[in-house]
């Protein structure tokens, strides 16, 4: 692998605060760091790679992810769906690998560089090896986020950050709800340097849980909300003022009763959330289709309010709005402001180029709008994460028949030990 590659003459949407976008441009990766973004550079001993025809942006930033529930894929609405979501205790050693794998590989190869995964299987030291070893086996820039039974301890989250790889950032799981329980756990996380993801979906306290947690000054820019579709106004007045991030999960949200995220309840408090796919079991698992939910589901309110005679109508969520949120803003959500997000020089070089020649996306009219409106996983090209290049010609560098084959072998001895029907022949 070359340490430095020059992605050449593409439309190249930095998304940086002070970084402009470039009709054309070039791209120069030294290492694990993007070293210049401009025109015409000319760069010694680097790889080039012609990059007309394409947008250079930087990767998707998915603020949310079960990856361990990849086996169990688009089963939600068959009888085992619902059944599915209790296989947990029977994920051996080996399942915890092949289902966070081939989650994380199809993040990867839909142009997701970075992935918050969260984890609640009942895990132990061997197990959580394995999930180590899946995340630096996929290539991916990954938040771990254990939540499982037993890991709440500091001594075993210590030896997790001990066996995590260079790009995994280990942070706390919360899902306790009282106050004295949220302050004990929140108080050990921000001890160890840990933020702190709070996933409150099914079952979590309703409206004035965050205004609460907000007033016994709990509350921080490194806590991350998961799944906060049960708020009032109060509750995002809590969220703006200490700035916490917010993650999304549109589809998932959706589909499996969370509720409608509230996206203009956070936009008129210019409260700026992540997205992340959640559970692929009822979601689509690329940024894609959660780009164009969100500002679906946003551009909806706004008519409706609009057809219902209302004044002061809120204005309508940009594409380049909904690109932030899939990129830079992700990347603060998930606690990685100033590593990755954006294109500019010091950055990680997490990069995707994506593909404008196919006829499901020319003539290129509005680069942006063609990312949020036109595209999806057919027009990823290339994928790269750290200066290290893991989608290529829109194929993995990966074994990917291994890859499926010890996942088709972990779907169905967990199906087998849960007693969930298998039917393999059908899904193979």
């Amino acid at each position: 692998m070359t340490s430095r590659l020059l992605l050449r003459g593409g439309c190249v949407l930095t998304m940086g605060a002070k970084a402009s976008n470039l009709t054309e441009g070039d791209v120069l990766i030294d290492g694990a760091e993007i070293a210049e973004v401009g025109r015409s550079i000319h760069a010694r001993d680097a790889e080039v790679v012609d990059a007309t025809d394409t947008i250079v942006m930087p990767g998707f930033v998915d603020t949310h992810r079960h990856a361990w529930t990849s086996l169990f894929r688009n089963l939600g609405e068959s009888d085992e769906g619902s059944a599915s979501v209790g296989v947990a205790s029977h994920y051996g050693v080996d399942d915890v690998y092949a289902g966070t794998l081939v989650g994380l590989l199809g993040a990867a190869e839909a142009g997701i560089t970075t992935v918050v995964d969260w984890c609640e299987l009942p895990l132990e030291d061997d197990g959580a090896d394995a999930l180590v070893r899946a995340h630096d086996d996929s290539g991916l820039r990954t938040v771990l986020v254990l939540a499982g039974p037993g890991w709440s301890g500091r001594e075993r989250l210590v030896w997790l950050a001990e066996r995590a790889g260079e790009t995994t950032t280990v942070a706390f799981g919360s899902v306790r709800t009282e106050p004295d329980q949220v302050a004990e756990d929140w108080a050990l996380a921000r001890a160890m340097g840990l933020r702190v993801h709070v996933h409150a979906g099914e079952g979590a306290p309703g409206p004035g849980w965050v205004r609460e947690l907000a007033s016994l000054g709990l509350l921080g820019d490194d806590v991350t909300m998961i799944h906060r579709s049960a708020i009032d106004a109060a509750d995002v007045e809590a969220i703006a003022s200490s700035g916490a991030g917010v993650s999304l999960s549109p589809s998932s949200e959706m589909a499996t009763g969370l509720g409608v995220p509230p996206i203009q309840e956070l936009m008129d408090h210019d409260v700026r959330p992540g997205l992340g796919i959640d559970l692929e079991r009822l979601a689509p698992g690329d940024m894609f289709a959660q780009m164009r939910q969100t500002i679906s589901l946003q551009h909806a309110t706004v008519f409706d309010r609009k057809l219902r005679g209302k004044g002061s109508l809120p204005r309508l969520m940009s594409t380049r709005d909904v690109v932030r949120a899939a990129t830079v803003e992700g990347a603060r959500v998930a606690g990685l402001r100033g590593v990755t997000g954006s294109l500019e020089p010091g950055m990680a070089a997490d990069v995707i180029v994506l593909r404008t020649d196919r006829p499901n996306i020319w003539p290129v009219n509005d680069p942006i709008g063609a990312v949020v409106w036109g595209m999806d996983t057919s027009n990823i090209d290339r994928v790269v994460v750290g200066g290290r290049t893991i989608v290529a010609d829109g194929t993995l560098e990966a074994d990917v028949g291994e890859v499926r084959a010890i996942a088709l072998l972990a779907r169905e001895r967990v199906a087998t030990a849960s007693g969930l029907a298998s039917s393999s022949g059908s899904r193979r």
